[in-house]
């Protein structure tokens, strides 16, 4: 399975929706590459804070940090 794969069927993982052999092809993708395991466990966690409707504030310095890289994105898309 590659990344490209993985991230198709990715809204299946989550549903628990596929088949028992693509579930193994995905369990040895994920061992060996951490960035799916990442969007995977970043991706379960937004659900699951949307779903519980919590407010999660960032740190101010956090906050004003992502807010500078998103400027600063903007400005070179432009």
């Amino acid at each position: 399975m590659t990344c490209t794969e993985f991230l198709k069927i990715l809204d299946d993982v989550i549903d628990e929706s596929i088949a028992a052999e693509t579930r193994v092809e995905i369990e040895t993708h994920l061992k060996k590459c951490g960035h799916c395991e990442v969007v995977l466990n970043t991706t379960r966690k937004t659900i699951e804070i949307y779903r519980c409707h919590e407010i999660y504030e960032l740190p101010v310095e956090v906050n004003e940090r992502l807010h500078a890289s998103i400027m600063e994105r903007c400005r070179r898309v432009r």
